[in-house]
């Protein structure tokens, strides 16, 4: 990996423990409306994440360098039907998807989303991709107690600009 890429992913770590894994503070979108905003910067690098539902929800994630975008993630999905009207198991899944995230975080290496896989109780989190930093897309997906409860899709990937 070339020494941007390096650095993109070393503040990509940063910004996920900061903002939806760490649970940083969320407002309402300035550009884009009925979204929220997760956001985080540190010097030339900035990070905003936007998203929209609950239950069911789809974002992007943006990092730009120096004032240009440089890198991209899309995802969505969401709590499987059964379960789409639960509030408090839908409070319980998103508490482990953060834990998941963040333990993923952990590492130095690119990980679009968690660890490949995470197991905590009777939850499991388990994150297929093919690709690099550079060009990727995959699947997420949580089973509690042997049930699937909850599944995103994601890609994402380098802007031609940087």
């Amino acid at each position: 990996m070339d020494n941007f890429l390096i650095q993109l992913n070393d503040f990509l770590l940063q910004a996920t423990k900061a903002c939806y894994a760490g649970d940083g503070p969320r407002s309402q979108s300035t550009c884009r409306f009925g979204h929220y905003d997760l956001k985080y910067q540190d010097q030339d690098w900035y990070y905003r994440d936007s998203f929209a539902g609950y239950f069911q929800s789809w974002g992007q994630e943006i990092v730009w360098y120096k004032d240009k975008p440089v890198w991209t993630q899309l995802y969505g999905g969401g709590l499987e039907f059964a379960y789409k009207t639960d509030q408090e198991f839908a409070r319980q899944t998103f508490a482990f998807l953060k834990k998941a995230l963040w333990q993923g975080k952990q590492a130095k290496v690119f990980s679009p989303r968690g660890l490949q896989k995470f197991k905590f109780s009777d939850w499991c989190y388990d994150s297929n991709w093919s690709g690099d930093l550079s060009n990727f897309s995959g699947t997420e997906s949580i089973v509690y107690q042997g049930k699937l409860v909850f599944k995103y899709r994601f890609l994402g990937g380098i802007f031609e600009s940087r």
